[in-house]
């Protein structure tokens, strides 16, 4: 399979630089696979257009204040770090720039007096990834929170620098989070201690107002957790699909989610997956449930199976699933996702349900429809 078959030309103009005014102002395109139809709707009118008994399954991961920007010592050289994963108390490995100059030993600081680091070990995957040994007077979670910056995708960080310098507001090598990113870029339901460096963007949209009329209509939701990882948005840069080395992603399902998907498919119902993200620990749940998961999931601890159940009754691990056309569905009915990148492990995923050739057509109508793309953009339903 060609990685170039998933490309698209997208216009500068449609990348979202910013949310829409409120959570439910998106776009929402309903793509009928049975039909081939295609409505263009509001995301607010997404309670009506579901089905009562619906199972909304939604990502309540919650995104880690991850983006440090500071200088390097002694030459006060800028530097940016971007926090991956926790290793122990005091180490993470990060993404640094400028990874070149960037070398084992080296002392950075963010924070003069409250949060600086020595770069401890490369990452074995060369580039700028390297272990970050921190040194800080406080408690962590609030440096953070006082310090570091929304870790917001680098599309929209480089739009956001051409529109500043179109405007003659001179060039920054690094663009800083607006105010409104902090709030914006987290979704409503989001819970529990920050582990995501990206945002599950499908689930950007929903409000207070439109959980509310969902639950009045009688649409049931339950919450998986996968912490999205920064390679989510990496272009496939192999020549074909199965060259690509899959990223791995910690996910959980607890008890209520999996026996609340159970039910709902041994009753008919549907399960409506909020992103990609969702679909990921989903079929990754559904594939351990069938015994087919060797190779794409690493077990920290999971339950049996209840015979006719298609998934174990609680799962926590790391999956390394890739679903590109040809997959075979086993959980996910409906998906409500964002506008995605070419050449993309995401834009593959759609692909898988809906066919390359329809997505693609359906993104050619978006582009000439005005919709806003990525993660701040619109969204569709691909029921």
């Amino acid at each position: 399979m060609k990685t170039r078959d998933f490309d698209y030309a997208l216009p500068e103009a449609s990348i979202a630089r910013r949310p829409a005014s409120h959570r439910e102002d998106s776009r929402l395109m309903v793509l009928d696979r049975a039909s081939g139809s295609r409505d263009h709707r509001r995301f607010a009118e997404l309670p009506e257009i579901l089905r009562e008994g619906d199972l909304l399954t939604m990502n309540d991961t919650r995104v880690l204040p991850a983006r440090l920007l500071g200088r390097r010592a002694p030459d006060g050289g800028k530097i940016e770090a971007l926090l991956l994963r926790r290793e122990d108390e005091r180490r993470w490995w990060a993404l640094v720039r400028p990874g070149k100059k960037i070398q084992v030993g080296d002392r950075l600081i963010f924070a003069p007096q409250r949060l600086e680091a020595r770069v401890a070990a490369y990452g074995e995957r060369g580039g700028g990834e390297r272990l970050l040994e921190f040194r800080y007077s406080g408690d962590w979670w609030t440096i953070l929170s006082d310090i570091a910056h929304t870790p917001l995708p680098p599309y929209i960080l480089r739009a956001r620098k051409r529109d500043a310098e179109a405007a003659g507001h001179g060039s920054d090598a690094f663009v800083p989070e607006e105010p409104e990113d902090r709030e914006r870029y987290q979704t409503v339901f989001a819970h529990g201690e920050p582990a995501s460096v990206a945002a599950p963007t499908a689930g950007l949209h929903f409000s207070e107002s439109v959980l509310k009329a969902l639950e009045s209509r009688g649409i049931e939701r339950c919450f998986v957790q996968l912490d999205v990882g920064a390679a989510t948005f990496q272009p496939i840069k192999t020549e074909t699909v199965e060259e690509h080395p899959m990223h791995e992603e910690r996910f959980r399902i607890p008890e209520e989610t999996a026996a609340l998907v159970n039910r709902a498919k041994a009753e008919g119902r549907r399960v409506v997956a909020v992103g990609t993200t969702v679909v990921r620990a989903l079929e990754t749940a559904a594939l351990v449930g069938a015994g087919e998961a060797e190779g794409i999931f690493r077990a920290e601890s999971q339950s049996g199976c209840e015979v006719g159940a298609i998934f174990p009754e609680s799962l926590d691990g790391w999956t390394r699933l890739m679903i590109a056309p040809g997959f075979r569905f086993r959980a996910t009915d409906v998906l409500l996702t964002n506008f995605h990148l070419p050449r993309s492990s995401l834009i593959l995923l759609v692909s898988a349900l809906t066919g390359r050739e329809e997505l693609l057509d359906a993104y050619r109508e978006a582009i000439e429809k005005k919709y806003r793309f990525y993660s701040y953009g619109d969204c569709m339903l691909i029921r």
